[in-house]
This record gives structure tokens, C-alpha cells and sequence, in this order.
């Protein structure tokens, strides 16, 4: 979490707004309501990408504005504009203040600021020329394209965010932060005789690009997108039916974010349209299962020093050795359902409004090895990453395509299959799960998570977990 100051050259004297008489506008607006902010953004975006050995895209955008958000019970009123002025902000609270006309509500106190910065300020962008971001994804092409002769395909990309943010309420408390977001994707194809199949990589976090620009750092992921390719290109199809599936770690805890995080968000909660209303205190997974979201784990992508309400970030236990102990909240539905927000109150940009969503949510180690793991499985499937899937939030059903994955035969670890999907429903998977090892690792930093159209960067992990009765969707015929 930023000083203050530093944030006010952007919003202030370079937007040519009086501080002073800003907040007395905010101050009015909210007036009566329970709650609310002015929200103030800015920031710079860079993204290149490469394909068939040469630059296909470049851009770069500027983007600043404001919203400004009034609370009344359940009603919301929010007005936004990319117009940085008093005048525009007059009008936005012309807008937001008809949602509490006649209601006398008592504003919430605003958030306590303890939390320690967990990333740099530094803005990536500017950190290195255009030049060196080119080399570094020609180099990447080149050194792919070398590495076999069956590579028919390269395509690389880097993107990198910095943006700072001011939130204001209606007793002059502010708060700010400047938050750097960057990321690296490289894809691989490949070919043998009529058959061509793929292979990618990812990763990021609120760093600065030297990470990525160091030659062994990227050639680590170029390797890592040509084994995937070289497994699927001898992948045999995936057989189908119920079996034991064990879930690798890191990546494979999109699933436990897709198919239980979202269940647990405050909103879906409050309104009694997740499949976990109703029960904190009882049991919704197998003994020894915990899940915990953490926005405070230092430079990974899905963490924040405050929310986008000013709330700090924290450590929240969600499921704790298999009971349901608590949701994630903004600032509005907890209030509504009578508990403390928990900083997750998260907004795309200024133009929407804030509502609870994950940040880094995972499962923490277990006790068992993952080969003792492994070795316990007479017959079943390895998933060790996904490319995609689907959750519904009131059932909990979920199916999600495997985009590595392996047999198991005989407590051993046999040949690649494709084409697999996992088909079931999230609060029954938690209560199958039957091992849970001892390597939990975080996702690489490449996550994007949407919600009602809005989409946040955010975290997934979970060590290597053993499930029994899984739904498996196959290709064999």
C-alpha cells in the first residue's frame, strides 16, 4: 500500500482536480448512504506479440478515470467517467445520491490500513526499451525452433499492466495503492507426418520484466511448452467411464477455484444461490481438505496490498479439514449478512463496481508423498494440467478438459492420453477426495478470472490430490 502522495501527482495536480473540494463533493454524495467511495485510476498497458517469426501486434494504451459508488441497504447506484474533472464528478453525484433520496442510513466505518506493501511500485513498462521486449520474444522464436525439427509453430507474447489507484470516502480517509502486473505466454506446435499437436506456457506476477528477460528463466519456459507439445503429440485417446483421478499440483487448483471458490463468494451467499448458503459450521469436503485464499502473498498475481474498497488484504480460511467456516466478502455484503469484510471486494477498472472475488485461493499441503500417491492407484487418470472449463454456481456442476494428462496402470504413471474431460460436481469432488500429498505449489501467474463480466487477475494452487469416482469423459472408441 502506496503513500498517499504519490498517488496524488496523478490525480490531483496532473488532472487538475482541488482536493479539498473533491472530497467535499464525495462527502455530500454519500450523505445519508451506508457506504460508497470515489474510485480514481490510472493506467499504462503494453502488449507484444510474435508469431511465425516475426511481430504481429504491438500496443499501448493510457486509460484513466473515475467511479463513484453510493449504498443504501441492498441498492446500489454507481456512475463512472473517463473524464477526470470536477464537473464530471458533480454529475456523477448528482446520479449516485438518488439511490439513498429518503433513506437514513449511517455510513460503515472505513477500513483499517495495516497491510505491508507486498510488491514493488516500480512500472514495468518503462523499465526496458521496445528493442529489448522484441529481442527477447525473437530470441524466444529462434531458440524454440532450434530445439527440434518437429516444431512447425512458435508464438510468444508479453504484457505487462502498472496502475495506480485512489480510493476516497466521505469522511476525507483515502487510500492508495500502485499496483505492476506483468506476464509471459509461449505456445509451441508440432508435427509428425499428418499430425499436429500443441504445447503452451505462462507466467507472471506484480514484478518488473527482468525476471523474464533472463535467459535461463525463458528458456525454461520454452522447454516446459515443447515437452507438453512432444506428450500430446504421442498422446492415445483417453478412455472414459468413473475412475480414480489424481490432480498434479499447481495449475490443477483451477478446478478447486472454479468448481468450489466461486460458491464461496459473499454475493451468491447472501442472495442463497451458491450451493454453500447456509453452511458455515458444516461439512462440505472430505476430512483434511482446507481451503484458503490469501491476497497477501508477496509479487504473485493475485495479490493486492488493499482491495478495491480499501479494505487490506488478508489470509482467509475458507474450509478448514473439511468444514465450511467462512465466505468472502465485500464491504456491502458483509455488512448485509452481518460480518467483517474480508479484502475482496475487486473491480475490474473504474467503469464497473466492486463485488467479492477470489484472489490467490488454494489448498494447503496434506501428508502423504505423491508417488505413494501415485502407487496406490491401481486405474486412473493423471491430470496434470487444464485448458478450460465450466462451473455452474447454483448446482456446483462443473466439466473441465484436461490438457495433459496421463493413465495410471498398475501404481505407475504410463502413456499420455488425450482428449479427457472431468465431469462432476463440486462439493461431491471435495467430499471424494481421498489423499492429499505434501508438494502444494502456486500456479505460475497466469490466471484471469471472470465474473459478471468483469475480469481480475488471481491465483490458483493446491498440492497432488487423489479423488475417487470421478466422472472421467473420453475419446476411445
Amino acid at each position: 500500500m502506496t503513500d498517499n502522495t504519490s498517488t496524488d501527482d496523478l490525480f490531483f495536480q496532473r488532472a487538475d482536480l482541488d482536493r479539498g473540494r473533491t472530497e467535499r463533493i464525495v462527502g455530500d454524495a454519500l450523505n445519508g448512504a451506508d457506504d460508497g467511495e470515489l474510485f480514481l485510476e490510472y493506467r499504462q498497458a503494453e502488449s507484444l506479440s510474435f508469431d511465425d517469426g516475426r511481430l504481429k501486434a504491438a500496443s499501448f494504451d493510457v486509460t484513466q478515470g473515475f467511479g463513484l459508488r453510493a449504498i443504501a441497504g441492498e441498492a446500489r447506484g454507481y456512475a463512472h467517467s473517463a473524464e477526470l474533472s470536477e464537473d464530471a464528478i458533480r454529475r456523477a453525484a448528482d446520479t449516485v445520491r438518488a439511490v439513498h433520496a429518503g433513506h437514513e442510513g449511517i455510513a460503515d466505518k472505513g477500513p483499517v490500513h495495516t497491510n505491508a506493501a507486498l510488491y514493488t511500485e516500480d512500472n514495468p513498462i518503462s523499465g526496458h526499451d521496445f528493442e529489448t521486449k522484441v529481442k527477447l520474444l525473437q530470441d524466444i522464436d529462434a531458440y524454440a525452433r532450434a530445439r527440434d525439427s518437429r516444431v512447425r509453430q512458435v508464438s510468444a507474447s508479453l504484457s505487462a499492466s502498472w496502475q495506480a489507484v485512489q480510493i476516497m470516502r466521505n469522511n476525507s480517509d483515502r487510500v492508495s495503492d500502485i499496483r505492476p502486473l506483468v506476464r509471459l505466454n509461449v505456445a509451441v506446435v508440432v508435427g509428425e507426418g499428418d499430425r499436429m499437436e500443441s504445447g503452451g506456457t505462462g507466467v507472471g506476477g506484480r514484478l518488473a520484466y527482468d525476471r523474464y528477460i533472463d535467459t535461463n528463466n525463458w528458456r525454461g519456459q520454452v522447454d516446459e511448452a515443447l515437452r507438453i507439445a512432444l506428450v500430446n503429440l504421442e498422446a492415445i485417446p483417453a478412455p472414459a467411464g468413473e475412475m480414480e483421478v489424481v490432480l498434479g499440483p499447481g495449475w490443477p487448483g483451477v478446478m478447486l477455484h472454479e468448481a468450489v471458490g466461486h460458491g464461496l463468494e459473499g454475493d451468491f451467499n447472501r442472495k442463497k444461490t451458491s450451493t454453500f448458503s447456509d453452511m458455515v459450521g458444516e461439512r462440505v469436503a472430505a476430512p483434511g481438505v482446507t481451503v484458503v485464499d490469501d491476497g497477501t502473498i508477496p509479487d504473485r498475481r493475485g495479490s493486492i496490498n488493499v482491495d478495491d474498497e480499501g479494505t487490506p488484504s488478508r489470509q482467509n480460511l475458507l474450509i478448514e479439514d473439511g468444514i465450511l467456516v467462512g465466505y468472502m466478502q465485500d464491504r456491502q455484503n458483509a455488512r448485509l449478512m452481518g460480518v467483517k469484510p474480508t479484502g475482496n471486494g475487486r473491480r475490474q477498472s473504474y467503469a464497473h463496481h466492486p463485488m467479492p472475488r477470489m484472489t490467490n485461493t488454494f489448498m494447503p499441503n496434506g501428508v502423504h508423498d505423491p508417488g505413494e500417491i501415485i502407487a496406490s492407484t491401481a486405474k486412473g487418470l493423471y491430470a496434470v494440467n487444464f485448458s478450460g472449463g465450466q462451473v455452474d454456481i447454483v448446482s456446483g456442476k462443473f466439466v473441465f478438459s484436461a490438457s495433459e494428462a496421463y493413465l495410471i496402470e498398475d501404481g505407475k504413471i504410463t502413456a499420455p492420453v488425450r482428449g479427457a474431460t472431468l465431469i462432476g460436481n463440486g462439493p461431491d469432488a471435495m467430499n471424494k477426495i481421498s489423499m492429499i500429498a505434501n508438494d502444494m505449489k502456486l500456479d505460475e501467474g497466469v490466471g484471469t478470472c471472470g465474473k459478471d463480466g468483469q475480469g481480475v487477475p488471481v491465483g490458483v494452487g493446491q498440492p497432488t490430490i487423489k479423488m475417487r469416482g470421478i466422472t472421467v469423459g473420453g475419446t476411445q472408441v
